[in-house]
């Protein structure tokens, strides 16, 4: 763990971005983005590229990883993603430790929040089904706010929890997450267990990178044994 400015001080909330931070989903969401592709008559991306707009907003994320898409393309295009991805929700698992750290902060008093690129009926529909709906004070995704790094999440979330940037921090596993923080004002950590590695954060300049999620409870002051 490169913990640059540990202890991570006093903090009210943490808002977690949801897919590569809780949900291992980096797989999932890769091969589905080249399987659209491939249905499209697209060049397939990279994994490396794939990886690199997980979280965005999906428009912003095509213009990266299918420039060649046209209007006209799109609905075929998430319709061949869903259902790969679907196909795939199988091999998709909260990433180890990171249910008992999400119990441990809210049995603590540490108010949560999602801020997320996913959809709201698709965070709905995985809220659901891993059982940590009720454990998030405030959820917002990208259709219902700009996408990252835009800091309008956060803002959301401020206007319904009223806890300011200072006694805020943000998890996530990209610079989109990090830099959504940095524009807010609060302090952002990343984690190289998703989507991007300790490299690629260090480039958003956070204020700590966590290899695990033991490292990250460390960070925030929890004991996971």
């Amino acid at each position: 763990m490169d913990t640059r400015n540990a202890p991570i001080g006093a903090y009210e909330l943490v808002v977690f971005d949801w897919d590569g931070t809780i949900l291992d989903t980096t797989a999932a969401i890769t091969r589905a983005l080249q399987f659209a592709c491939r249905s499209c008559g697209l060049p397939e991306p990279s994994d490396e590229t794939a990886r690199s707009i997980i979280g965005l907003d999906w428009r912003a994320g095509l213009a990266v990883a299918a420039p060649g898409l046209v209007p006209s393309q799109h609905e075929a295009f998430l319709d061949a993603y869903v259902k790969e991805y679907r196909a795939r929700e199988g091999e998709v698992a909260l990433f180890p430790g990171i249910r008992l750290l999400i119990e441990r902060l809210r049995a603590s008093g540490v108010k949560l929040a999602v801020a997320t690129g996913k959809s709201r009926r698709g965070l709905n529909r995985v809220l659901e089904a891993t059982g940590l709906g009720p454990f998030f004070l405030d959820t917002q995704t990208a259709d219902e706010n700009p996408g990252k790094p835009d800091p309008g999440m956060l803002e959301s979330i401020h206007a319904v929890l009223g806890v300011s940037p200072e006694l805020t921090v943000m998890v996530g596993d990209t610079t989109h997450d990090l830099y959504m923080a940095k524009a807010w004002g609060c302090r952002g950590v990343g984690v190289a267990y998703g989507a991007m590695p300790a490299e690629m954060l260090e480039c958003a300049s956070p204020a700590a990178i966590c290899r695990d999620v033991p490292s990250l409870a460390r960070l925030l002051g929890v004991d996971l044994d």
